[in-house]
């Protein structure tokens, strides 16, 4: 009996780590048009009911009277100190004037769900994460597999036979969430490798359309309650991604970025080009990818 009990509770051990390991595989892009994602901060968990009924069920502390002032001190408002004299800021000569302001508006989550570029990484990256998180499930299931017939065969076996299966199920445990956190990682930097670059030439082509349409200044259209067609610059901007960056260099499955860096034979886009789809995967083809009206 004492053996089964510890097979139990080392089942409980090994389902802690399937949960720990979950939400790394299933993690997806969230926020900001659902394309760079900062990282998320760990809520407080609220206290367990038993401990928060004992809290309330605490007795308040009992408030005892102040002392008696033997003046009225107590009661006068705090003195108002003089403060140190400050030099007085002398007028500057006069400037140059800004131009007129020429405001334009964009949205950067429209123009990267009409990238073709970005559509390209979603997909490709989005079958890695669902393989991930495909390969991760089909663990766990052979985990608890594993626990179930050590604990059915727990009273037939001898202390050092379960210690020696347990052993066994544990490393196997630790070894496999190495490797998921290592393929999670390299995905997450695949990721930054491929989205740095649609985020570079973003900017560069927002310049661009900008200073085409004679505008100097450009605000996300989150930050703006009104404006007219003809400052929203998203869709002008989504054509000219497409047609300078159609399609980004993203590393192979099963290649480290940082390995690839390291390396010093990361390829650039312009390689890509050159080399054709053996390098760069082909640009995704679809109605988003066409600039709308």
């Amino acid at each position: 009996m004492p053996n089964f009990r510890r097979t139990a509770a080392f089942g409980a051990a090994i389902l802690s780590f399937s949960v720990a390991l979950a939400p790394m595989a299933m993690a997806q892009n969230a926020g900001g048009g659902g394309w760079f994602v900062p990282k998320t901060t760990q809520q407080p968990t609220a206290p367990s009911a038993p401990h928060a009924a004992a809290h309330r069920a605490a007795p308040a502390p009992v408030q005892l009277p102040a002392p008696p002032s033997d003046s009225g001190e107590a009661d006068q408002a705090p003195p108002v100190l003089p403060l140190p004299p400050i030099p007085s800021a002398p007028d500057l000569p006069k400037g140059v004037a800004p131009p007129p302001t020429v405001i334009g508006v964009i949205s950067v989550s429209g123009v990267m769900h009409q990238s073709s570029a970005a559509m390209q990484v979603e997909r490709i990256l989005g079958g890695r994460r669902d393989a991930l998180a495909q390969d991760l499930q089909k663990e766990q299931a052979g985990w608890r597999d594993e626990q179930q017939k050590l604990q059915a065969q727990a009273k037939t076996m001898t202390s050092d036979q379960i210690q020696s299966r347990e052993r066994s199920l544990q490393a196997r445990v630790m070894k496999a969430q190495r490797d998921f956190r290592n393929r999670n990682r390299i995905i997450q930097e695949a990721a930054q490798v491929s989205l740095g670059q649609i985020e570079r030439e973003l900017v560069q082509v927002i310049q661009k359309v900008a200073a085409a349409h004679g505008m100097n200044l450009v605000l996300h259209n989150e930050q703006v309650a009104l404006h007219v067609d003809g400052q929203d610059i998203t869709n002008e901007v989504a054509k000219q991604l497409n047609t300078i960056l159609p399609a980004v260099f993203i590393p192979e499955a099963n290649v480290d970025p940082e390995e690839l860096a390291k390396s010093g034979k990361m390829p650039t886009t312009a390689d890509a080009d050159q080399q054709g789809p053996a390098t760069g995967p082909a640009p995704v083809a679809g109605p988003a990818a066409a600039p709308s009206k």
